[in-house]
């Protein structure tokens, strides 16, 4: 197969005549020619160039060579160099083979063959390359009927997988981003190789781990890479808290649902609506605490009371764990957890506008997410069910909009604060400042006091009065 008319990038007519004049081998390989082959080139974002020989030293010629304005950075550690311009990224790398020893995954790498390096790939569908040498400009080398492979929409490793997946047990996660990416099936003898592999994964740092999933939780349906994670048995290593999830139990006949698998489908339903990351992983996250608090009553069945506080309280040490950021992020994740019930529980009362102001201070400027959250989490397999829902959704956003214009609770700043509290009363910082303060905001959230400096006033200086009596 030729692909010459595929290879529209300048830089690779500018590979192949810095190649010719210097006598050396050259090649586009791995993600760039499988996505170019599945037609995904709103995918392709970095293309690697494979020089058999030096790929610093030929990075650096094609640099020079190249007339559009870029940069070049070189890695000498890895022997790997990127060149930046305003057609795209490429990393350029000389051949390798390479070889593993069992406590990690980093490899002993000693120069090669462009059959070496074919060898070393972890799945047929990247060990694809093509030749942009001279004589052979545009022919696909496929020595392991990667093509086939993406016609079959198979995941298969080019050489034994346990011994692919016990040199870089990284690739196992790979093998399943890959096929939940791809929509593609992972070969029964490739999964088994997983399974037998997955206690590998510990040596692997869980930054990396964490890049795979999230490629996953991106994908159009995650829910097809976290049961292969199930069924691999690989989430049990780094993510035991999420297994826990799974099962159900039937006392005097009445069982509550698998709350792993809701879980999924809450996860599903929020990727249909946006590519945000951390409402994902809140998504993920939001039944969390409920194995710890499951409970059987004779009178109503099955209970999962607080559920939402003790999986927010959860939250610090599994982002610890995972080394998930610390910051905001796992503020904004705590807050979606904590609140997930709120939204909910209006629809099954009558939304007071005490409610709703409440809502909306504590939800602040991520009220928008909470009720995604929310939505997407009325999974029950009854229409008439999910109907009443979610029309009650639709009353409490209504709700929620009225409100906040003409309260503007949303990120909610008092009409007077304490330091405005102890300049009016003349007065040092103490218990009293709290005092008003808590006693103005509730004012405001129940509707007693409007959400203004004139009528917050008035209300603190009656206040005031009270508790100097």
């Amino acid at each position: 197969m030729n692909l010459k008319a595929k290879l529209t990038d300048p830089i690779f007519k500018i590979c192949s005549t810095v190649a010719s004049v210097n006598n050396e081998e050259v090649y586009v390989i791995g993600g760039y020619v499988r996505d170019l082959i599945l037609k995904r080139e709103n995918q392709i974002t970095d293309i690697d160039i494979l020089c058999v020989g030096d790929g610093l030293k030929f990075a650096k010629k094609v640099h020079t060579t190249l007339k559009s304005p870029s940069e070049v950075k070189y890695f000498k550690r890895f022997g790997t160099a990127m060149i930046k311009n305003i057609d795209g990224h490429y990393e350029f790398v000389g051949a390798r083979k390479e070889s593993y020893s069992t406590n990690s995954r980093k490899p002993i790498v000693e120069k090669g063959s462009l059959e070496d390096d074919q060898n070393r790939r972890d799945f047929t569908i990247n060990t694809l390359a093509i030749s942009l040498n001279k004589k052979t400009y545009g022919d696909l080398i496929d020595p392991f009927n990667g093509i086939e492979d993406i016609k079959n929409k198979k995941i298969c490793t080019p050489l034994d997988p346990t011994k692919t997946f016990s040199d870089d047990p990284l690739r196992m996660m790979r093998a399943i981003r890959f096929a939940t990416q791809l929509n593609f099936k992972i070969n029964e003898e490739c999964f088994q190789g997983i399974i037998e592999n997955k206690e590998r994964l510990n040596i692997v740092s869980n930054e990396r781990i964490i890049s795979e999933f999230e490629k996953i939780l991106l994908s159009k349906k995650p829910s097809t890479g976290i049961k292969l994670l199930f069924d691999s048995k690989l989430l049990n290593c780094f993510f035991p808290e999420l297994t826990d999830l799974q099962g159900v139990e039937t006392i005097n006949g009445l069982t509550h649902k698998d709350n792993f698998f809701h879980t999924l489908k809450v996860v599903d339903n929020i990727r249909n609506k946006t590519d945000n990351i951390w409402l994902l992983w809140a998504a993920l996250l939001h039944d969390i605490g409920k194995p710890k608090t499951k409970k059987f009553n004779d009178k109503i069945g099955w209970t999962f009371h607080a559920h939402d506080f003790l999986g927010a309280k959860m939250l610090r040490s599994i982002f610890q764990r995972l080394k998930l950021p610390l910051n905001n992020k796992l503020s904004y994740v705590k807050k979606m957890v904590e609140l997930h019930l709120r939204p909910i529980s209006l629809t099954k009362n009558s939304v007071t506008d005490s409610a709703i102001r409440r809502l909306l201070y504590d939800a602040g400027e991520d009220i928008d997410d909470l009720m995604l959250l929310c939505e997407a989490d009325i999974t029950s397999k009854n229409p008439e069910k999910v109907k009443k829902y979610l029309t009650n959704f639709t009353i409490v956003r209504k709700k929620l909009i009225e409100i906040e214009e003409k309260d503007r609770i949303r990120n909610w700043k008092p009409p007077i604060d304490g330091k405005q509290i102890m300049k009016i009363f003349k007065i040092e910082e103490g218990k009293k400042i709290g005092i008003l303060k808590d006693s103005l905001k509730e004012a405001i959230l129940e509707g007693e006091v409007k959400n203004n400096r004139k009528d917050a006033l008035k209300f603190i200086t009656k206040k005031w009065k009270e508790i100097n009596n």
